[in-house]
């Protein structure tokens, strides 16, 4: 049983918690995305057809359509190594290796101008990175903030049958299969 939690332990924390050993460069990335990720993300993190865009977007997040990419929207590093770790490439996810993905990492973060075509990154690099929109999120604290608002279910006086009135395909919000 520890084998298999194990196997489902590959969070990563903003602050680098979790990451594996391993270390990947910015050009042996841009090998490795080319190989495995351009096909959907283009060969500059452009995005193709309807695949996502994970670069450009700077200076948009306060427009109508602004574009969110890792350099634009992702708060942490994390969010992007973990991604790429657990679902990438498509179809054969958590086929790269640790090197691999920090190389894929390391690349996504050059095509978005945040690090150098020489930069290197490793667990001991990884909270050096700083994306731009990091502060750009607040913490959820609607559990305090709004505690006034909730209140306890009554649970007295309950109806002794519940009733059916309508079907959803009465109020014409069910597709018709056709049958």
């Amino acid at each position: 049983m520890p084998d298999e939690v194990a196997a489902w332990d590959l969070d990563v924390r903003p602050d680098g918690t979790g990451l594996p050993d391993g270390s990947g460069d910015v050009l042996t990335g841009e090998e490795i995305f080319a190989d495995n990720c351009a096909v959907c993300h283009g060969d500059f993190a452009e995005g193709v057809d309807n695949w996502p865009k994970l670069a450009g977007g700077m200076g948009t997040l306060d427009r109508d359509d602004p574009l969110k990419t890792v350099g634009s929207y992702w708060p942490y590093l994390s969010t992007t190594w973990d991604y790429v770790n657990r679902s990438m490439p498509f179809g054969n996810a958590q086929s790269l290796t640790p090197d691999e993905v920090y190389g894929v990492v390391a690349y996504i973060l050059y095509s978005n101008d945040l690090v150098d075509e020489d930069f290197v990154l490793s667990r001991d690099t990884f909270t050096e990175v700083h994306l731009p929109n990091a502060d750009g999120f607040i913490v959820d604290d609607r559990k305090s903030a709004e505690a006034h608002f909730v209140t306890d279910p009554c649970m007295q006086n309950c109806k002794d049958k519940v009733e059916i009135t309508m079907r959803a395909r009465v109020l014409d919000v069910t597709p018709d299969t056709g049958d």
